[in-house]
């Protein structure tokens, strides 16, 4: 199934694409009003029209797209309202337009496999950070696997599991190993961001 990429555009805008969407790489879904009857999962990308009356309700909605490249064809009336990905000028060709959304919706899709949001936390597994607002702290790349595997499973995990599946039980861990990663990495987000509860120890195990 082909990627779809959301249109906000005029009629003439709109009408033009019909006639070479069999050409482009990606199926279209032009806006209509609610986001929620016309946005599948297929939807990678969106573009914006530089002719398109962008009032403040389209303005919120697009800047609400997470997680999706927006590309903006070159306006700057637009770029002053919305958060955007990258832009492309007019008048463009086919082949410039088809891969520039193939190369965003690349680049989306490996940011968003190497940053993961964690309350109101990004860890950035490139860069081996976890970051909040303009803080950030070092990772480990065991205290990446040990984040991520708490944040997935969203309940808590006993010692042994997680040494289970982190550690896959080699010879030089045990439970302490689990116990001392946890204790190392709770100090450095207390001693940088001041929070005591990123991490949770109940009676069942440890949890995000």
């Amino acid at each position: 199934m082909k990627n779809s990429l959301l249109i906000f555009g005029t009629k003439s805008f709109n009408n033009s694409l019909n006639e070479i969407k069999e050409y482009l790489d990606f199926s279209i879904v032009y806006f209509k009003s609610d986001f929620s009857e016309i946005l599948p999962s297929t939807i990678k990308g969106v573009l914006v029209d530089n002719n398109i009356c962008i009032d403040l309700n389209i303005v919120k909605l697009i800047n609400n797209i997470n997680h999706k490249p927006l590309l903006l064809i070159d306006t700057p009336i637009v770029f002053n309202k919305c958060k955007y990905t990258d832009k492309i000028s007019s008048p463009f060709n086919l082949s410039d337009l088809n891969k520039k959304i193939v190369n965003l919706i690349s680049t989306s899709k490996f940011f968003q496999n190497s940053s993961i949001k964690i309350k109101e936390y990004i860890m950035d597994k490139n860069e081996k950070k976890l970051k909040r607002d303009i803080q950030s702290i070092a990772l480990t790349e065991r205290e990446i696997q040990l984040i991520e595997l708490l944040f997935n499973e969203k309940k808590p995990l006993s010692k042994n599991i997680i040494l289970n599946k982190v550690w896959k039980y080699s010879n030089d861990a045990d439970t302490h190993t689990v116990e001392t990663h946890i204790y190392r990495l709770r100090k450095k987000i207390l001693n940088k961001f001041n929070d005591q509860s990123f991490i949770i120890n109940s009676k069942m195990g440890y949890l995000i």
